[in-house]
Parts: C-alpha cells; sequence; structure tokens
C-alpha cells in the first residue's frame, strides 16, 4: 500500500508522552512519499488487524490481536476506522443446520474439504479466491496476496488442521468461495510456552477446547447471489458440532461495510432468534504526513 508508511508491529510501555508524534517523525524522514501513517495492521489483515477497543480482561480468541487499554490514549485524537467480531453460542447454529437438511436449495453448489496432501495447490487457489473477493473492497487496507505467502502462514498448522475447517464452494465445477474456520489454539497451551507434542495429542484425541473461530468467507463477487455462505456453513456444522465446539466468535467486520455488517446480523437472528451485538471492538488509526 504505497499510500501508507505502516506501524507493522508496535509495543509500548504505560505513561510515555509524545509516542505518536515520535512516530510521524520517524515517518516523514523515511521519505517515501506517502501520504499517510498506518497504525494497527500487522503486516496484512490475514494476520491481525487493529489495536483493541473494549474485552481487556479476557484473552484473544486465536488470530485476534490483544494489545492493553492504555494504548487507546496513545493514538487518540487520530482517524480511527473501527471493525468489530460476533460473538455467539453454536447451539443455534447447529439447530438451523438440522432443520434445513436436505430442503436447502444449494442452487447446483458443491463444497468439498481441503486436500492437505495438495497444500501449496490449496493455496493457490485460496489465494486466487481472497484476491479476486477482496481487492477493490470496503476493506480498505487490503493488499494482494502470493500463493507461497498463504502457505507459509498455514503450514505451520497442518498437524493441526482438519481438512473440514477449510471448505471451498463449488459451481459447475468452478471454485467460486471458501470458508476458514480455526479452533481457538490458545486454549491448548498456557501462556509462556510454545505448543508441543503432548498439546497437539490432547488436541486430537481429547478435543479439549471448545471456542472456534469463524476467519474468513470469501465469495466471488459474481456468484454473491448464490447461497454459497450457507452452503459451505451446511457442509461444515456437522464436524465442527461433533468435535464439540460451543461458542464462535467470527473474523472483524469494518463498521463502515454496512452490507456485510446487515448480512451478519441476519443471520444471527434468523438463527439466534434475536439480535446480536457486536463483541469486539478494535480500531485501526491514522496520521497525516
Amino acid at each position: 500500500m504505497p499510500e501508507f508508511v505502516q506501524v507493522a508491529f508496535f509495543e509500548a510501555l504505560p505513561g510515555l508522552q509524545g509516542v505518536t508524534d515520535a512516530l510521524i517523525s520517524a515517518a516523514r524522514a523515511l521519505r517515501t512519499g506517502a501520504a499517510k501513517l498506518l497504525i494497527g495492521l500487522n503486516g496484512h489483515l490475514n494476520y491481525g488487524a487493529g489495536i483493541l477497543l473494549n474485552h481487556f480482561d479476557e484473552p484473544p480468541v486465536f488470530g485476534l490481536p490483544y494489545t492493553p487499554p492504555y494504548y487507546i490514549e496513545y493514538f487518540s485524537g487520530l482517524f480511527c476506522r473501527e471493525s468489530v467480531t460476533f460473538r455467539f453460542p453454536l447451539k443455534g447454529i447447529f439447530d438451523w443446520a438440522r432443520k434445513v437438511a436436505g430442503t436447502f436449495d444449494t442452487r447446483a453448489l458443491t463444497v468439498r474439504f481441503l486436500n492437505k496432501s495438495r497444500l501449496r495447490e490449496e493455496m493457490e487457489l485460496y489465494t486466487t479466491i481472497d484476491n479476486t473477493s477482496f481487492s477493490n473492497t470496503t476493506y480498505w487496507y487490503w493488499s494482494n496476496r502470493e500463493p507461497r505467502e498463504n502457505f507459509e502462514l498455514f503450514h505451520p498448522f497442518r498437524f493441526l488442521m482438519n481438512a473440514e475447517d477449510l471448505l471451498i464452494a463449488e459451481k459447475d465445477g468452478k471454485p467460486v468461495g471458501f470458508l476458514l474456520w480455526y479452533p481457538d489454539f490458545n486454549g491448548l497451551v498456557p501462556a509462556g510456552r510454545d505448543i508441543n507434542l503432548m498439546d497437539v495429542l490432547r488436541f486430537r484425541y481429547a478435543h479439549p477446547l471448545r471456542t472456534t473461530r469463524l476467519a474468513e468467507v470469501a465469495v466471488l463477487p459474481e456468484y454473491r447471489r448464490f447461497p454459497v455462505m450457507a452452503t459451505m456453513l451446511l457442509k461444515s456444522l456437522p464436524s465442527v458440532e461433533a468435535r464439540g465446539y460451543e461458542t464462535c466468535e467470527g473474523g472483524f467486520i469494518f463498521q463502515e461495510n454496512r452490507n456485510s455488517m446487515v448480512m451478519a446480523q441476519r443471520y444471527f437472528e434468523r438463527d439466534l432468534g434475536h439480535k446480536l451485538d457486536p463483541y469486539r471492538r478494535f480500531g485501526m488509526y491514522e496520521a497525516p504526513l
């Protein structure tokens, strides 16, 4: 994103003065020609985005960033673009899936699971759908990925991911969308150490986790009139229920993205029987240079 100098990683002690001014000064010294400083994007949207604005008293779901509450003070006065997540019980979603099973009109869409034995090829497909779905949309900070970057992201999790965690929807043999779930791996290990073999075995055979994250749904623009997301959900939910997950937190949605906000709330009201308010809030800050 050539219009931005990006603070790709930020940590600071409490009680400092002039934090924003120091960042702006350092960015100007780079003489890149960029017009803005961007704070809160960890390299790419897929790596976590935003300074946390609420729910500081609980650990983050895996893949969502956590920052201490005093960071907000350092960036007050800057333009802030907010995003939100929704957190919801899965029972209502499971009940909906059972209710419509066998009667839902998929409009000839088919859904398959990830082929883990061909991960590089699958990442090429995933990347193509991702870039096509989110480029030139209301995801202001999107930049196109390369398959090797997404392979780097997925490859370390090959022993933890199940094939049904990444679903690919097809229409007349053409891939048109994907849905990515993954468990809250933060629940596997205590703070201060890395995951080990015993954690992997416990995850595989004891199924200790109860929270999952609906990380990303992407649908090619010309197929958004089809029930792509609902068809993928119906395919994935039996395995999600079988593994004992009770709660889900979705990926972030920018509040200015009215279409996605309305669609998400419509799904929740249909499946849960009531409106659902956003749960976590994040801010991405911009400063003129």
